[in-house]
């Protein structure tokens, strides 16, 4: 019997439960099996009672309330939001945020992330323009520029990338510039060479978590291969700062974590975050354990004692979380490096 195929159950889903414009239905991306069609026949996961040490404020402040409204004003996606970040309330009353560009829907379907999965719409051409206006208008020392995954994309929305750095750089000259970037898993070497030629000035990209735990927390990813474009960074400009963070609680164990540092340094990776994972909902993947402050400073000092120039290591870390002042403290680590040399 010919005729078109049946949709998956979980597109079906959505099929279904979505209202329509057309002949197309419009998904609603604050219901959970709309935002995440690939996790909705996936059994629930228990969500455990965070400790004290996690426990955050309501957003309430004025600077808050600004921030949201020139980002509201601008058309502009943010992690803070599409990730639930729950820093979201001190960094926005400081008037800082983390702008998610190439739109709000990833190609990817990463256990962990809450980010909504699906097929994009089309690049934004403005949006570059409209991400450099918000920057001057928040008056911004430092900003951090993200994206979803665009697998559909050739260059992985690699020059969109550029074109944001360069629209800053004029708009806000003074403001210095990290990106945390996908990575361009099946683009060519020129996606990359494209990104570090409009010189940002840290380059971020996320191991996320240890190599063993790739298969179930960022199935679409190879470690090694994400490990690759730190090092390729460096080796197309050394004066880079290099990036990367992961998650503790998905199951790793200590000496996991220790192997992923070593890694990061052969790759010369000047900067390390870890920080606690907290799942977003029952479908995403488990919480192993909740890593208490103690452990994180000793996470911290090893990795201090294992050469990077900076660590930012708390249960509530997060790559952007507190990024201007580490970009200060981080130069100043460079510079004082180069000067005992």
């Amino acid at each position: 019997m010919s005729g078109t195929p049946l949709p998956s159950p979980a597109a079906q889903t959505i099929w279904e439960a979505a209202p329509f414009q057309g002949e197309k239905p419009l998904r609603d991306l604050k219901l959970p099996d709309q935002r995440h069609p690939e996790k909705a026949h996936k059994p629930d996961n228990a969500q455990p009672k965070k400790p004290d040490w996690i426990r955050v404020r309501a957003p309430t402040s004025e600077g808050y309330k600004k921030t949201r409204d020139i980002l509201r004003e601008k058309k502009l996606v943010t992690v803070c939001e599409e990730a639930g970040c729950p820093n979201v309330g001190e960094c926005w009353s400081q008037g800082h945020a983390t702008m998610m560009i190439m739109g709000e829907i990833c190609t990817r379907g990463c256990s962990f992330c809450n980010i909504a999965t699906g097929k994009p719409s089309s690049l934004d051409a403005f949006e570059p323009g409209r991400v450099a206006h918000a920057v001057a208008e928040l008056g911004l020392n430092h900003v951090v520029i993200t994206s979803v995954d665009r697998d559909d994309l050739d260059d992985g929305g690699a020059e969109h990338f550029a074109q944001t750095i360069r629209a800053i750089r004029h708009r806000a000259p003074n403001t210095t510039i990290e990106i945390l970037t996908p990575d361009f898993l099946k683009c060519p070497p020129s996606a990359l060479e494209k990104v570090v030629e409009a010189r940002p000035d840290v380059f971020n990209h996320n191991l996320e978590t240890v190599p063993g735990l790739y298969p179930t927390v960022r199935p679409g990813a190879r470690y090694f291969h994400s490990l690759r474009i730190l090092q390729k960074v460096k080796e197309l400009d050394p004066t880079l700062f290099t990036k990367s963070g992961i998650m503790v609680g998905l199951g790793e164990d200590r000496q996991g974590v220790h192997q992923v540092m070593d890694d990061m340094r052969a790759a010369d990776v000047d900067f390390l975050t870890i920080g606690q994972y907290l799942q977003p909902t029952p479908k995403h993947h488990r919480v192993d354990r909740f890593v208490t402050p103690d452990e994180f400073k000793s996470y911290e000092q090893t990795a201090f004692g294992k050469g990077f120039l900076m660590v930012s290591a708390t249960p509530l870390t997060r790559s952007s979380y507190h990024a201007g002042d580490d970009f200060a403290r981080l130069r100043a680590a460079r510079l004082q490096k180069l000067g005992r040399a």
